[in-house]
C-alpha cells in the first residue's frame, strides 16, 4: 500500500514537472508559432516533390532542392506583388475615405435614373433606398477593403527585414521537416495518450485540409484572381491588379466568392449603358465560377476533406478577423481539429460519458 502511495506521489510529481517544462517550451516557441504552422502546411504540400527527388539523390540535397523550389515559387512572387498591392490598396482606401467614390456613384445614379426605378418597385414593400445611403455604404466598403489590404501589405513592406528573417526561418524548418518529419510524427504519436489510429486520423485530416487550402483553394484563387485582373485591365477599369488580388482572396470563400466583385461591376456597366459589357461580366463570372469551383477544385482536392460550406465560410471569416491574411489557413485548420475530435468522441468515447448508452 505504501509503495503504491509512493508511486502515485512520484507519478504526480513527474507529471507536474512535465507540464511545467511543456509550458515553458511553449512560451519559448510561441513567438514563432505562425512560422512553424505555416512551415508544416507548406511541407505537407511539397513533400511529394521531396520524395520524388529522394529516389535519385540523398535526403540532404533533396530537401535543399525542394526548399530552393519553394523560395522561387513563394518568396519572389510575394516580394514582387507586395509593393504593387500596398500602393494600389492605399489608393483605394484614400478614394473611400475621401469623396471620390461617393461623387462617382452619385453622378452615375443621377445620369441613369436607375435608383428612381428601383425605389418605384420597392415602394410596394414600403422600402426606399436613398442615394446618400448607397454612396455611404459603397464608400465605406471601399475604405474598409482598401485599408485591410493596405495594412497587410504595408506590415510586410515596413518590416521587410523581419519578413526576410521569418521566411528563411520557415525554409529552415521546412528543410528539417522534409528529412525528419516522419520521425517527428512518430514521436508525437508515441507521446500522445490517444490510440495510434486516432492520432493518425487527426494528423491525416490536417494534411488533407492543408492540401485543400493551398492546392485546391490556392490554385483556384490564383486562377480566378489572374483571370479577373486581366478582364478588368482589358475593360479599362482602374486598379486591375488590386481587384485581381481581392478576387483571389474572395475565391477562398464559398457562397459569395468572386461574385462580390463581378456582380457589382456588371451592374456598374449596366448603369453606364454598356449593356454588352455588363452581360459579358455576368457570363464570364458564371463560367469562371463553375469551371473552377465545380470542376477544378473537386478534382484537385477529391473527397478527402468533407466540411459544410457554411462552416468553411465562417472559419475563413473568423480566421481573417483574428489572424489576418494567414487566417485563411488557420481558420479551417482549427475547425478541422474540432470536427475530427468530435468524430473521435462519437466513435470511441461517447458511450463512457453518456449513462443512457451504457
Amino acid at each position: 500500500m505504501q509503495d503504491r502511495t509512493s508511486g502515485n506521489i512520484i507519478l504526480w510529481f513527474f507529471l507536474a514537472l512535465f507540464l511545467v517544462s511543456a509550458f515553458l517550451l511553449g512560451r519559448l516557441f510561441w513567438p514563432f508559432i505562425s512560422v512553424i504552422i505555416l512551415a508544416a502546411v507548406v511541407t505537407s504540400i511539397f513533400n511529394p516533390i521531396y520524395v520524388l527527388l529522394n529516389r535519385k539523390i540523398s535526403p540532404l540535397f533533396s530537401s535543399l532542392l525542394t526548399c530552393a523550389l519553394i523560395f522561387f515559387i513563394l518568396f519572389i512572387p510575394t516580394v514582387f506583388f507586395v509593393g504593387i498591392l500596398s500602393k494600389e490598396a492605399y489608393g483605394l482606401y484614400l478614394m473611400g475615405k475621401g469623396a471620390v467614390i461617393s461623387d462617382q456613384i452619385k453622378q452615375l445614379l443621377e445620369t441613369s435614373k436607375i435608383l428612381d426605378k428601383i425605389n418605384l418597385i420597392l415602394s410596394n414593400f414600403s422600402i426606399e433606398i436613398t442615394g446618400e445611403e448607397l454612396n455611404k455604404g459603397i464608400s465605406e466598403l471601399g475604405k474598409v477593403v482598401g485599408f485591410f489590404l493596405y495594412q497587410q501589405a504595408s506590415s510586410i513592406a515596413s518590416n521587410i527585414l523581419k519578413f526576410f528573417v521569418y521566411f528563411f526561418f520557415m525554409l529552415l524548418i521546412i528543410y528539417y521537416l522534409l528529412m525528419d518529419g516522419d520521425k517527428l510524427i512518430s514521436f508525437i504519436i508515441d507521446l500522445s495518450p490517444l490510440p495510434k489510429e486516432q492520432d493518425e486520423k487527426l494528423i491525416q485530416k490536417f494534411k488533407d485540409m492543408a492540401g485543400a487550402i493551398l492546392i485546391g483553394n490556392g490554385l483556384g484563387g490564383l486562377i480566378q484572381g489572374v483571370a479577373g485582373g486581366i478582364v478588368f485591365s482589358l475593360f479599362g477599369l482602374k486598379s486591375a491588379f488590386l481587384w485581381g488580388v481581392i478576387m483571389g482572396f474572395l475565391a477562398f470563400l464559398p457562397i459569395i466568392g468572386v461574385g462580390v466583385v463581378f456582380v457589382p461591376t456588371a451592374i456598374y456597366f449596366f448603369l453606364k449603358g454598356r449593356i454588352a459589357a455588363g452581360i459579358f461580366f455576368i457570363v464570364f463570372y458564371l463560367i469562371l465560377t463553375v469551371s473552377v469551383d465545380n470542376l477544378l477544385k473537386p478534382k484537385l482536392v477529391g473527397q478527402r476533406v468533407k466540411m459544410h460550406t457554411l462552416l468553411v465560410f465562417f472559419s475563413i471569416i473568423g480566421g481573417l478577423n483574428i489572424f489576418g491574411i494567414l487566417g485563411i489557413i488557420y481558420g479551417p485548420l482549427i475547425t478541422t481539429a474540432f470536427i475530427t475530435l468530435t468524430d473521435i468522441y462519437y466513435a470511441s468515447y461517447k458511450e463512457f460519458v453518456d449513462p443512457c448508452k451504457r
